[in-house]
């Protein structure tokens, strides 16, 4: 009669309706000219066992039927022995209605519901699908690259003709951008995985990612932050500056200056990767904050972007760009104060610490 996903409760449920309809039956018979109130009994209570269990459609007609026989049946005697008049058996077909007209509705909530569950189910189907690509190729990409790179490698190194030397370094500097690629698809992935959060000394954070970074270019680099202690996972953090300093080192040439500044108030705080490099024009800026996963920048694929954000919106912060054509870009990172990931616990807020700020200049 009922389909349920426990139909011990359903059989608990439905036989006490049963029972309660019964006896509220007995007293409309009993009872003429008094028989409203269990008459509503009656079907206040076939209403909420059918909002409580779920029914098969034969046995939602079934009761239906048989409470609209029953009372009826109750009504039309009364009628007919005078005790009540005619017009009060309207009650029976309309209240049949009034329950169809509800059965109806739960039904398409019901089947709207049912649709919602199947659509996210394929939506988390296809996202494990992508995801397992993109780690697949990633890794399956890394072998060929290391492969193609000592090929080019090696032939650089036994031939000193100049063309051969600017074609092999064409080729190992694509090989290169499609390395860090790969490593940011996998990044990217990873952004989504849960993660835990610690106190950090975000002064010393920025001042080692600038002494990791200094080596790998020749630019002024310039670190000052008076954060203090974050609330923050380090490696994420991590991987979303590299991504910023990283651009800045792309656009940026031997003697430009690139700055790591961190600052913290009662608000929370900020850190600011500025460079001095080529800039941006205002449309190309325009589209970094309308970039999408299928979309690609004037300045490259933005996935390093997209890292970026969801670090800082796991933060509960923002990411804001300010660059001007030929004069450098600022990217600014702001986190409010206690903010943190939904994903884990929350830690206390972003506090100042002296002894531990960093102003250097690292050449």
């Amino acid at each position: 009669m009922w389909a349920t996903a426990s139909p011990s409760t359903n059989r608990l449920l439905v036989g006490g309706w049963v029972a309660a309809a019964a006896g509220w039956s007995a007293l409309m018979y009993l009872l003429p000219g008094q028989e409203t109130i269990p008459f509503h009994f009656i079907w206040i209570g076939l209403a909420l066992v059918y909002g409580f269990t779920r029914w098969k459609a034969s046995g939602m007609i079934t009761a239906l039927v048989a409470v609209t026989a029953v009372t009826g049946y109750i009504l039309c005697h009364h009628a007919a022995d005078r005790q009540i008049g005619w017009e009060e058996t309207a009650e029976v077909p309309l209240m049949a209605s009034i329950f169809g007209v509800m059965v109806w509705h739960v039904n398409r909530r019901n089947v709207a519901v049912a649709e919602v569950k199947r659509l996210a189910e394929a939506e988390r189907r296809r996202l494990e699908v992508q995801q397992l690509f993109v780690r697949l190729a990633s890794h399956e990409l890394r072998t060929p690259i290391t492969v193609a790179r000592g090929y080019t490698e090696l032939v650089r190194a036994a031939h000193n003709d100049a063309d051969v030397l600017e074609d092999t370094d064409v080729v190992l500097d694509e090989l290169d951008k499609l390395a860090r690629i790969t490593q940011r698809l996998v990044t990217l992935m990873q952004m989504e995985e849960p993660y835990p959060l610690r106190a950090c000394d975000l002064d010393l954070e920025l001042l080692r990612i600038a002494r990791r970074w200094e080596p790998t270019a020749n630019r002024i680099w310039y670190v000052r932050s008076d954060i203090g202690t974050g609330v923050v996972n380090s490696e994420r953090l991590e991987a979303a500056l590299d991504c910023l300093v990283e651009n800045a080192v792309k656009f940026t040439a031997p003697g430009d200056r690139i700055e790591l500044i961190g600052r913290a108030d009662a608000a929370g705080w900020q850190i600011q990767v500025i460079d001095t490099g080529a800039g941006m024009t205002p449309e190309t800026a325009a589209a970094l904050d309308t970039w999408t996963p299928r979309g690609r920048t004037a300045t490259g694929t933005g996935l390093g972007l997209a890292i970026v954000r969801s670090v800082v919106q796991a933060l509960g912060g923002e990411v804001r760009v300010d660059t001007e054509l030929g004069r450098g870009t600022t990217v600014t990172l702001s986190v409010p104060a206690g903010g943190s990931s939904p994903s884990a616990p929350a830690g206390p807020p972003a506090t100042a610490n002296p002894t531990s700020s960093a102003t250097v200049v690292v050449q």
